[in-house]
């Protein structure tokens, strides 16, 4: 929905985008940071070996065909045991589930580092992958229970030890693979032992969520094209990606560990930068589904110039170095972008997505040196090429879904076997109820809204158990019964009601940041809250606050005031009037058009948060309306905007909240889809 609006008078703004202040995602509680830094030792394991391949390749007499089986066999049991990690930790609890992962990945580094063979390291490598598998899923998890600053912040701290760690371990593995190849995998056990105590002794252990995971969830979560299709995006990225890290160095004319390592630390510190810093600002300039055609354009380009200018080493450390601000790009916006687009829980989500695109990864380094024995040196990255193009084909096939997220008019599929695209008339009203006491007056008023727009309701429940662990929250709530109940009451019988209860977050402050979800995954056409007043929802008015709900909510938000009524009542005289002031002469005036700039004509409606028309009146040909009030008064109103005209019939109501406050100019764009006139 988009508005433009000017004001004549004092008082605050119209719009819902109001500016707000957010937190560093840099400064953490000392567990976050624990965490955090056993992230980037982990990710340390990625390109640890990259500067000692050649060396491994020498002195246990193996191809490079054998030595990649050490990205091979690393990558694939991660790949395979993502899809157990949410099982493990849905039953024994998230920091027993690190702790394991940790345990493990100190162990198998070890025993690596004390191997005699290639097949052996190999095979420890895999139980290295186990570890990491249990750790990368569950620390994901924690970080976003855990940070300040929300979603994008904890995102911003998690891809920032990732490209640390994948900076960092092409050094660590130049500077102690100098000494001896098996100097890296001890170099490894010991700073992960640092992080498994540090973990032990700075995270609070956290509950066993109350609602388990089922081996089959990941898989099932794949059959929603939203999830399936960034997947398998990631995939064709994983594979270029993986492709150039394990082939690249035989390609670099003989470098020796130390300069091995710098030229993947140099392309390790181009990943963190552009990961952290680049991706958010281009994200916010040019949107995320056109910033990822170019990514991964670029990347194939890139793997391109590898394979053409194969026997020239100075041009493959150059293509391999920028490369690292392609995949630091794609690393952010891909993380989001399946965060915000999964239609099931995120350590669903997140176990199905990790499984496709480190099978990617773990399949390319293998593969690559099968076509490199079969054909010639730079095949591999040929290959590579054409499957991160074929990338950019299954990305175009989501492009709605995409804008969807980017723009928040999220078009959701709900899709079990068959995709249903929501329909206009589909696109429910969202009111968010804790456990307060004015929360089945909200409740009503979000069903008055509701049965005004002809719109489904859906009651979004946020226990406080939401905000304090991550067990699954109680439906039973008797506040939650009273708050349907009040909402049913101001609904027509027949009238769609169903409850959805928040996803676990860290802090008060991340609420909003988890309404904003809800309600682009199901394309609300508006969202309702009270005044918080403590529980729950408290964080939407503290300062410190992250105010997602109201700098990125993607439609109208509507403030129930004090002193509403959980009844509809049956006269002017009857409605409580504590929320308005009472002046002569107020009005609302500006003018409708469509998306286009053209006017429209268009029936114009006022109501305040409880659903009492105020006002009513039609936008001539040139779009111009005028709304006169019955008494002036001040505070916050909806416009709603209903096009009709002779050639496109009338569309649903574009709905806008705007601020009572001596005259108001309000310009409105519609953005209802048209349907069929004499609907």
């Amino acid at each position: 929905m988009s508005t433009d609006t000017k004001r004549s008078g004092a008082g605050p703004s119209g719009s819902a985008h109001a500016g707000s202040q957010t937190g560093s995602p840099f400064r953490q509680p000392k567990a976050v940071w624990a965490v955090a830094f056993a992230c980037v030792i982990s990710f340390m394991g990625i390109g640890l070996v990259d500067p000692i391949l050649p060396a491994l390749a020498s002195q246990l007499q193996a191809t490079p065909a054998q030595v990649s089986l050490l990205f091979t066999s690393y990558l694939l049991i991660t790949a395979v045991m993502m899809l157990v990690t949410g099982w493990v930790s849905s039953r024994i609890g998230a920091k027993a589930t690190l702790i394991t992962g940790l345990t493990i990945i100190v162990v198998f580094s070890a025993l690596a580092g004390a191997s005699g063979s290639i097949g052996e390291i190999v095979g420890f490598r895999a139980g290295w992958g186990l570890g990491n598998a249990l750790f990368i899923a569950t620390s994901l998890a924690v970080i976003v229970a855990s940070a300040s600053g929300g979603f994008a912040g904890a995102i911003i701290l998690y891809e920032t030890a990732l490209g640390v760690g994948i900076a960092l371990g092409p050094l660590v593995g130049g500077l102690l693979g100098s000494v001896s190849w098996r100097a890296p995998f001890f170099g490894v056990a010991v700073l992960m032992a640092i992080a498994l105590i540090a973990t032990l002794v700075l995270l609070d252990k956290t509950p066993k969520p109350a609602k388990k995971i089922s081996l089959l969830d990941p898989i099932k979560a794949l059959r929603h094209r939203s999830l399936a299709t960034i997947a398998l995006t990631a995939f064709a990225y994983n594979w270029g990606f993986f492709t150039l890290l394990a082939y690249s160095p035989y390609s670099m004319g003989g470098l020796d560990e130390l300069q091995l390592g710098g030229v993947f630390t140099a392309w390790g510190v181009l990943v963190a930068i552009f990961a952290v810093f680049v991706a958010p600002w281009l994200e916010r300039r040019f949107g995320t589904v056109r910033v990822l055609y170019w990514v991964l354009g670029l990347l194939a380009v890139d793997l391109a110039v590898i394979a053409y200018w194969n026997d020239t080493p100075s041009v493959v450390i150059g293509a391999v170095i920028v490369a690292g601000a392609m995949i630091g790009l794609n690393n952010t916006l891909v993380t989001q972008a399946v965060m915000s687009v999964a239609p099931v829980e995120r350590p669903v989500a997140s176990a199905s997505y990790s499984f496709v695109r480190f099978l990617g990864g773990g399949l390319a380094p293998w593969v690559a040196g099968l076509i490199a024995e079969a054909f010639l040196p730079n095949t591999p990255f040929w290959v590579g090429a054409v499957v991160v193009a074929v990338g950019i084909l299954i990305l175009a096939t989501a492009h709605r879904l995409l804008r969807s997220v980017e723009t928040a008019q999220a078009e959701e599929v709900a899709e079990p076997a068959d995709e249903v695209a929501v329909s206009d008339a589909a696109r429910p009203v969202l009111v968010a109820v804790d456990g307060a006491p004015h929360a089945p007056a909200v409740a009503a008023a979000g069903g008055r809204l509701a049965a005004l727009l002809g719109a489904p309701l859906v009651v979004v429940h946020v226990p406080e158990s939401a905000v304090v662990d991550a067990a699954a929250a109680d439906d039973t709530d008797l506040g939650l019964d009273r708050s349907v109940a009040a909402a049913r009451a101001a609904l027509d019988p027949s009238a769609s009601v169903t409850t959805e209860t928040l996803a676990a977050v860290g802090t008060h402050g991340d609420v909003g940041g988890e309404l904003v979800a809800v309600a682009r995954r199901r394309d609300a056409r508006a969202v309702v809250v009270g005044r918080p007043q403590g529980g729950a929802l408290a964080g939407l008015a503290s300062p410190s606050a992250d105010r997602a709900l109201w700098t990125h909510g993607p439609c109208p938000i509507v403030v129930v005031p004090d002193g509403a009524d959980d009844r509809r009542p049956d006269t002017d005289a009857q409605r409580p009037r504590g929320h308005v002031a009472d002046h002569p002469g107020s009005s609302v005036r500006g003018r409708v058009r469509d998306r286009d700039g053209h006017p429209r004509r268009a029936v114009v409606t006022l109501i305040d948060p409880d659903g009492q028309q105020l006002g009513r009146t039609e936008a001539g040909p040139d779009g111009a309306y005028r709304l006169e009030v019955t008494g002036r008064r001040t505070g916050t109103a909806l416009l709603l905007a209903r096009g009709r005209d002779d050639t496109h019939g009338h569309a649903e109501p574009t709905v806008v909240p705007v601020a009572l406050d001596g005259e108001v100019v309000h310009d409105v764009v519609l953005t209802g889809a048209a349907v069929p006139a004499g609907r």
